[in-house]
């Protein structure tokens, strides 16, 4: 269950043009993070158009979208309404890997630290006791996973997990703007970054740094979250071009 930060984020009015777009991109991303989770009941349809700033017109196109890409199921009759349904596991990573350049990964990169970093620093100046128990509890649940065994439902399990600590960091800066950048980032790069971690002995590692990071905000320290933060991301990074390089060679 994401956190009351996170889900603000998702239900905050998109803005700008293309709405129907927007909507569609701010509903599915939350839903491949698992930030709204399987089965669980979107608001009604006047409500969420207003808490999404568009029009119940927008909201229905959007809704329409969404139950084409099998990620909202509508009931009708009583206990009806829209429904939330997690995507399979997603396409074949290593060819999503292979459309970016390494130029392309460095920018990324560049890009996902200044916003992971930010996220921190703020989250560590800001963050309120209840702000930081879910990152505890993320952490806990990825440790449990890792204790199993990586099957492919383990490893996809962390990857989601993965994606919700950074998002729950993001939602304790209690910056909607930020956690909704690091929302989009996490479903657009977030499993890619997770696969240099995705070997034996690596899952030590990731959990190590984001342990560090949680410890960091927990103390207020917003230098030494962000510059952790920050760290992570670029590791992570500097790994994936690594495998990149790899598989061109292939």
């Amino acid at each position: 269950m994401a956190t009351r930060g996170a889900h603000l984020a998702v239900f905050a009015p998109v803005g700008g043009t293309g709405r129907v777009d927007a909507v569609v991109r701010r509903l599915s991303d939350a839903i491949a993070l698992g930030l709204l989770a399987d089965g669980e009941q979107l608001p009604s349809e006047a409500e969420l158009a207003a808490l999404l700033g568009v029009s119940t017109v927008t909201l229905r196109e959007a809704l329409m979208a969404l139950r084409q890409q099998g990620l909202v199921e509508t009931r009708r009759g009583r206990g009806g309404g829209s429904f939330v349904r997690t995507p399979s596991e997603p396409p074949e990573l290593g060819a999503r890997l292979r459309a970016f350049t390494v130029d392309e990964l460095r920018d990324l990169g560049d890009h996902y630290a200044a916003i992971a970093g930010a996220a921190a620093r703020l989250a560590a100046g800001r963050a309120l006791p209840g702000d930081l128990a879910p990152l505890w509890r993320t952490l806990d649940a990825m440790a449990h996973l890792t204790g199993g065994g990586l099957s492919a439902g383990a490893r996809a399990g962390l990857r989601r997990l993965d994606g919700r600590f950074h998002v729950e960091v993001a939602a304790a800066s209690q910056s909607a703007r930020l956690t909704q950048e690091e929302i989009r980032l996490q479903a657009d790069i977030g499993p890619l970054l997770w696969l240099p971690y995705d070997e034996p002995g690596r899952h030590d590692e990731a959990t190590a740094q984001h342990r560090a990071i949680a410890e960091a905000i927990r103390r207020g320290d917003p230098g030494l979250a962000r510059d952790l933060a920050e760290q992570h991301v670029l590791d992570a990074i500097e790994r994936l071009i690594e495998l990149r390089l790899r598989l061109a060679d292939a």
